[in-house]
C-alpha cells in the first residue's frame, strides 16, 4: 500500500472522529444521554486520561504526558508504513491507528480531553464510553493481530514446502 493511501486512510479517520465529536458537542450538554436501543446510548462525556479512564484523576501532567507519547507513536507509524507498504494489511492496521491517536491527540492538546460518546451496556453495567477514534485504533489492533498470525502460519507452510 502506498505511503499516500495509507495516510489517506488515516486522514479519513481523523476526519470522521472529529466531526462526530463536534456533532455531538453540537446536540448534547456534558453528562446528557440520548438512550437509542435498550443496550446504546449516545453519551457526552470527557476523558482527561488514556483508555478506561487510565490517570484521568491526575492533576494534569498526562495530558502532556499522553500526547507525547501519541505523538511519538504518530511519527513511528509512517516510518513503518513507508517502511512496509507491501505488506497490505499491516498498513491498513497502522493507518486506522494512526488516524485514531491522531483524532484523540487533537483532542487532548486543544481540549485538555477526549470527548468521548459512544456508550454501550448491558443492564445496569456500562463499558467505559469510546469514540471513533478509540474503535478506529482497537479495529487496527486487531487486524495486526490478525495479520500476524496469518503471516506466522503462511512462513511455517513455506517452511514446510522448503523441507
Amino acid at each position: 500500500m502506498k505511503l499516500f493511501t495509507s495516510l489517506c486512510i488515516a486522514l479519513i479517520v481523523l476526519i470522521f472522529d472529529l466531526a462526530s465529536k463536534y456533532w455531538i458537542e453540537s446536540i448534547l450538554e456534558f453528562g446528557e444521554s440520548i438512550p437509542l436501543t435498550s443496550f446504546f446510548n449516545l453519551v457526552l462525556t470527557y476523558n482527561p486520561g488514556a483508555a478506561f479512564s487510565f490517570l484521568s484523576d491526575q492533576t494534569g501532567w498526562q495530558r502532556w504526558f499522553l500526547s507525547g507519547i501519541a505523538g511519538s507513536a504518530a511519527v513511528l507509524i509512517i516510518y513503518l508504513l513507508n517502511k512496509y507498504k507491501q505488506e497490505k494489511l499491516f498498513c491498513l492496521s497502522l493507518s486506522l491507528i494512526l488516524g485514531g491517536a491522531l483524532g484523540n491527540l487533537y483532542d487532548r492538546i486543544t481540549l485538555g480531553h477526549v470527548v468521548d460518546f459512544l456508550d454501550f451496556y448491558i443492564g445496569a453495567y456500562h463499558w467505559p464510553a469510546f469514540n471513533i477514534a478509540d474503535s478506529a485504533i482497537f479495529i487496527g489492533a486487531a487486524l495486526m493481530i490478525y495479520d500476524s498470525f496469518r503471516n506466522k502460519e503462511n512462513q511455517q507452510q513455506s517452511e514446510k514446502k522448503i523441507q
